[in-house]
């Protein structure tokens, strides 16, 4: 085990604790397991000694977060779920598979509605067929430019339909429909997860794939100018990784969770230059905060309601943005020691 990996390791067994046997030697695909969230969801599910199949393309996962992996329990196949077609049951679908970040999906609009689209339609089928139940990770993006904050599922959103970013807002939101009319006419057992902002450890930093988190650790560390867009008022609230991946299992093994919708993320609302702030003064770094155009339809604010999935799942997040801060910015230390 490299040094990298060991430091994901505490937080893969706090997530996989309590599971039980839900995943012992469960047959799971997993979709986009090679991304940020995948990868961890992989790794959980391997130490629950389940079987997984990683789907991921790769075109904008990375083998360096699964690599580490070495179990005759893991497959990986580099296939484009919009091609997927299977004879195999699985008894847990999660779909993942998705550009994430918004430049990258602003660069590549097809691509983010094609995975969320016909990549739905395919593993619905393999579900509808196999009998598996399925979690589509959706998003807070559904949202849009939410008017009632902190958001409930509830509220139907407030999305521009022919904006920049609606090829992923649409997409989801057209997920989730697909989803819900095989429950309602198939009766196949589906979840829906809305994902508020996450970070962690395996959150690329590099070019249209960074986000906030990993974009302001990699410059605070090289002591570079953070790129602040707007005035840096707009809010979002940023759940570790190993409480987001927590949730989602719970999730897809309760039975009250079936059919259903709810937020995953944190109620620690901040603003995105308090942000800038805090990592720059975690990390000691000398770096300039720099203001830029704001991106357009960009929410000003962004927090969930989690009154609903207290309620079924009995979960709430644990780890503080400081503490998930901290594990994030070792990680990246470690990273930029290593990289030539």
């Amino acid at each position: 085990m490299t040094l990298i990996d060991s430091i994901t390791r505490g937080d893969v067994e706090d997530a996989a604790s309590g599971m039980g046997k839900a995943f012992e030697d469960a047959n799971v695909l997993l979709t986009g397991g090679a991304g940020f969230v995948g990868s961890w969801l992989c790794d959980i599910l391997i130490h629950l000694n389940a079987r997984v199949t990683c789907l991921d393309n790769l075109s904008s996962g990375r083998i360096s977060n699964i690599d580490h992996i070495q179990s005759e329990r893991f497959t990986f196949v580099n296939q484009d779920v919009c091609r997927f077609e299977t004879e195999e049951r699985y008894d847990y679908i999660l779909h993942l598979a998705s550009i994430a970040s918004p430049e990258d999906y602003e660069k590549r609009p097809d691509e983010a509605l094609l995975s969320n689209s016909l990549g739905s339609y395919r593993v619905s089928e393999a579900a509808r067929k196999g009998g598996s139940t399925i979690l589509f990770a959706s998003s807070s993006e559904v949202y849009g430019d939410a008017e009632v904050v902190p958001t409930p599922e509830s509220y139907w959103g407030n999305v521009n339909p022919l904006g920049v970013r609606s090829c992923y807002d649409e997409a989801k939101r057209f997920g989730e429909s697909l989803f819900m009319a095989y429950h309602r006419r198939y009766g196949v057992d589906v979840r829906i997860a809305r994902i508020f902002n996450t970070f962690g450890p395996r959150m690329r930093a590099d070019g249209a794939y960074a986000r906030v988190v990993p974009r302001f650790i990699t410059q605070a560390l090289r002591d570079q100018a953070m790129t602040v867009y707007g005035d840096g008022s707009q809010t979002r609230s940023f759940c570790y990784i190993a409480d987001t991946v927590k949730a989602l299992l719970l999730q897809l093994v309760r039975k009250n969770a079936r059919g259903d919708v709810l937020n995953i993320g944190d109620t620690c609302e901040v603003t995105i230059l308090e942000l800038a702030k805090k990592i720059r003064e975690t990390v000691d770094s000398e770096s300039e905060i720099t203001f830029h155009p704001s991106r357009p339809d960009d929410p000003k604010r962004r927090c969930p309601d989690l009154t609903k999935v207290k309620k079924i799942l009995g979960w709430t997040p644990k780890t503080s943005l400081s503490d998930g801060l901290d594990k994030t910015i070792e990680w990246f230390r470690v990273c930029t020691q290593d990289s030539p």
